[in-house]
């Protein structure tokens, strides 16, 4: 399939934003299928008439979040909504419990408090 995006210059939301919110619809909606390849950023870029660095910070929360991943010289691929779901839960623990650690806290304790927010 074919990504499907655009800007609209009068939305109060940034452009970057507008193009992660866009491509995710597309992927969970399976417009946009696993391996299916995105534009190059350049590419993307020029057809929106925004910066490079707009579409590279959207491809990044995208990728942070599990749905695409860059392949280098390969291109950037959908990987997919599971991928999404179990990597930004775990990205998120991690760095909680990085943070946790750093606060001086155990394994113990940092269980217990997320334990404690389950309820």
């Amino acid at each position: 399939m074919t990504l499907q995006v655009s800007i609209d210059p009068d939305d109060q939301t940034a452009p970057f934003e507008q193009l992660r919110r866009q491509v995710e619809a597309q992927i969970s909606a399976g417009r946009l299928a696993v391996g299916d390849r995105l534009p190059p950023v350049r590419t993307l870029a020029a057809e929106l008439g925004v910066a490079n660095g707009t579409v590279a910070r959207a491809y990044k929360e995208l990728e942070h979040a599990g749905l695409i991943e860059t392949r280098g010289r390969n291109g950037t691929l959908v990987a997919g909504v599971p991928a999404r779901r179990e990597g930004s839960l775990r990205a998120e623990a991690a760095a909680y419990v990085a943070k946790a650690r750093v606060l001086g806290f155990g394994p113990d304790e940092i269980v217990a408090a997320v334990r404690a927010e389950l309820g």
